[in-house]
């Protein structure tokens, strides 16, 4: 993961002005191989779950249209 962006708002302060309630916010974006080389431990990692995904059974079946909440 690598963070996008971060940033923290105070929105309330006690009487000698504490902040006492904040609302931070929090980018993140997936890290791929292309973004890691394949060198790189997080590189291998990651191509590890995608040939575990793609033998898995199951990986290309579709979902039914009703689990889409659609009808046919």
């Amino acid at each position: 993961m690598r963070i996008t962006e971060f940033s923290i708002t105070e929105e309330a302060f006690d009487p000698n002005l504490n902040p006492i309630r904040a609302k931070v916010s929090l980018g993140m974006r997936v890290l791929s191989v292309e973004d890691l080389g394949f060198d790189h431990p997080g590189g291998r990692m990651y191509l590890t779950y995608l040939t575990t995904k793609r033998r898995s059974p199951g990986w290309r079946r579709k979902p039914a249209l009703t689990t889409l909440g659609l009808g046919s």
